[in-house]
């Protein structure tokens, strides 16, 4: 229960840090994407250091949830964060709640809550091995390669999705080191220095955070959101499972697990169309081209 409530409450500073994120990013100039005079330009926002302090803490309640539960437990939890940020944007800006969006943060609620129960899942038994971290990482760097190549093609609401998907599979190995540096806390604080998993998790981080920023930048929190809260926690567990060892329940159980899944990314998708929120990206989307050519009026940027 600890683990539950850490990783819940880590899903809810996630959430507000996204808000905050996306409300700086949305007024960087369009020619920083994919460079680092976009964070510089970002550092100089005092609303992007508050969403940072929030995703600093979601860091570390995520770390405490997992020193106590495994990434197929705590990673699925962090979903909640989609409805989360999605309530937390509609108070923050105006945007009134609809019956939709409170079907899909039931649909959301429900598929998790299934899904959970169904899986059942138990931390693992063992550490990964160096081969195991070594493929894994070629993998994930891979995969990553991939979703930036693919974004840096796209153009649009597609671009904010792949990074989307990109910053979630980064979370999701950064969580993997994670959960390899707090096996090591109850040793000296000169071995846990000196532990490789540290420094790769902070690099991990960096880099998720940079794609990240690229996916606020790109295109309207309603895309990024889904395929990045979704990303995550489906990496972590096959992670989890295929790393760690640890146990999510197979055979008839796969059925409801499948039915939670699909829940979740129904809930998802029905977020994403939220009438006023589909109306907010257009109007930034109209705000980007406005400012791009000379002469065009530019409409005033959307929160999301």
């Amino acid at each position: 229960m600890i683990a539950v409530v850490l990783a819940l409450l880590a899903a809810a500073a996630n959430a507000v840090a996204s808000v905050l994120q996306r409300r700086a990013a949305r007024g960087a100039p369009a020619d920083e994407a994919f460079r680092l005079g976009l964070i510089w330009d970002l550092l100089r926002r005092p609303i992007w250091l508050g969403g940072i302090a929030a995703l600093i803490a979601g860091f570390l309640l995520q770390a405490g949830a997992l020193t106590s539960g495994g990434l197929a437990l705590v990673q699925p939890l962090l979903v909640a964060e989609l409805p989360i940020t999605m309530l937390v944007a509609g108070w923050m800006f105006g945007v009134r709640v609809t019956p939709q969006t409170w079907l899909a943060v039931g649909a959301l609620t429900v598929g998790l809550a299934g899904f959970l129960v169904a899986a059942s899942p138990a931390p693992g038994d063992r550490l990964p091995g160096t081969l195991t971290w070594v493929v894994s990482a070629g993998v994930t760097a891979g995969l990553l390669a991939c979703c930036v190549a693919a974004a840096i093609a796209c153009g649009g609401p597609a671009r904010a999705v792949l990074l989307g998907m990109a910053a979630g599979l980064g979370f999701a190995y950064t969580a993997v080191l994670m959960k390899r540096t707090v096996e090591e806390l109850p040793a000296s604080a000169r071995t846990l220095a000196g532990s490789w998993s540290l420094w790769a998790m902070v690099a991990a981080g960096l880099c998720s955070l940079f794609l990240l920023q690229n996916a606020l930048h790109s295109g309207p929190l309603v895309a990024v959101q889904p395929a990045l809260t979704v990303t995550d926690p489906v990496a972590s567990t096959a992670y989890g499972v295929a790393m760690f060892g640890e146990d999510i329940r197979t055979g008839p159980w796969v059925v409801p697990e499948l039915v939670g899944m699909a829940l979740i990314l129904w809930g998802s998708v029905l977020l994403s169309r939220y009438a006023p929120l589909k109306e907010q990206a257009r109007m930034a989307g109209a705000h980007r081209r406005g400012a791009g050519g000379p002469g065009e009026e530019g409409t005033r940027p959307a929160p999301w």
